[in-house]
């Protein structure tokens, strides 16, 4: 077995595990990100409409019909759990175990596939006098980089399909909606940011669903932004490197003549370059989920995108920056548990299967010849 289908085995078997403990996290964050139109600019629009008197019952502050939104997570898990179910955490989860399981697989067999090509090619640069034989970082960046590029576009359609099941059965709202409760004194709330899908769906029929809004497109939307947060961990090394050169510069010399970083010190820095990219990659997490989320075709055009510049605009005019930050809390911390987890069980998998092969090759006798005394 190649050291490429063993890795790309074991991250998937990491990926299982970590996609099963922090699924929740995702499924609430998936739903941060659509969270659709501020009070204030329904409000405006309202009034420039002239439908004073709607806009007048939206803003009172004791109006419990409006939706909540910008809650912490653990109000939004509560949120959803009330609503429907701890199955409403879970809605997608079976097609986002493939998909977990997909992209982790192909991702790191294409990674190192693409490694072991880059170190042949490193060592023969070597023997020509070029070179020290080993990979330098731009190279590694751009592997990395090739093989995150393949997973994306093999693996897009199944994560359009756990995004549109994250979103199904959320209650139906809008304006009229929230009229109508409030008319009747009724408590509960309902959902304007979100689109209306009437009923759960399964795999099948979201698929078709999604076939007959977009066609065979359809399952690749999202897959430019998607594609544009492959730069994340160069970001992240970018960030990671300019601190470090900035703090080593402020470190005295030791007797050696060294400038040593503390293990506490660097494992600040990698926190803060992979916050820095975080924040800078985000926005492109919430495009794409506004892509892949059923769109309100025939409703309010505020709500349809038309593709990822459409989304920038309208969001920028509905919601503001603000609007490209939803939820982030939520996605660092999903992010961090599940990388975590991660890695721990792909190396450990990966030493259990090259323990594993190593048992099953046969080492060749060894026979020792005696010296024949004439």
């Amino acid at each position: 077995m190649s050291d490429a289908l063993v890795n790309g085995l074991a991250g998937a078997g990491g990926g299982i595990v970590a996609q099963l403990l922090t699924y929740p996290l995702q499924a609430v964050n998936t739903r941060q990100h659509t969270e659709r139109k501020a009070r204030a600019v329904v409000i405006t629009d309202l009034v420039a409409k002239g439908d004073e008197d709607d806009a007048s019952l939206l803003s009172l502050p004791s109006n419990k019909n409006w939706p909540r939104t910008g809650g912490t997570t653990l109000e939004e898990i509560w949120k959803v759990i009330k609503q429907e179910g701890w199955e409403g955490l879970y809605r997608g989860l079976g097609p986002s175990l493939v998909g977990t399981a997909c992209s982790q697989g192909v991702y790191y067999f294409f990674y190192q596939t693409f490694k072991n090509e880059a170190e042949a090619r490193a060592l023969t640069n070597k023997k020509l006098g070029q070179g020290d034989g080993s990979v330098d970082m731009f190279t590694s960046l751009f592997t990395a980089a090739l093989a995150g590029c393949a997973n994306v576009l093999l693996t897009n359609p199944i994560w359009v399909v756990v995004t549109r099941m994250q979103l199904s059965k959320r209650t139906a709202g809008g304006l009229s909606s929230m009229k109508s409760s409030t008319t009747k004194g009724s408590s509960s709330s309902s959902t304007a940011d979100a689109v209306p899908i009437a009923c759960q769906h399964g795999v099948l029929e979201t698929v078709k669903d999604l076939y007959n809004e977009a066609g065979v497109l359809g399952l690749w939307k999202g897959v430019l932004p998607t594609l544009i947060m492959v730069s994340n961990p160069s970001i992240q090394f970018m960030i990671y490197e300019t601190l470090l050169k900035r703090l080593t510069a402020k470190h005295p010399v030791s007797e050696q003549g060294l400038k040593r970083i503390s293990a506490t010190e660097v494992f600040l820095l990698g926190a803060v370059a992979k916050l820095g990219a975080t924040v800078v990659t985000y926005p492109l997490l919430v495009i794409k989920s506004r892509l892949q989320a059923k769109q309100a075709i025939g409703g309010d055009k505020s709500l349809h995108y038309s593709g990822t510049l459409d989304v920038v605009m309208k969001m920028l005019h509905y919601e503001g920056l603000a609007g490209f930050y939803k939820g982030m809390s939520t996605k660092i911390v999903q992010s961090v548990v599940a990388a975590a987890v991660l890695f721990m069980i792909k190396e450990e998998l990966v030493k259990a299967a090259r323990a594993v092969l190593a048992k099953g090759v046969k080492r060749p006798k060894v026979v020792t010849l005696k010296a024949v005394s004439s």
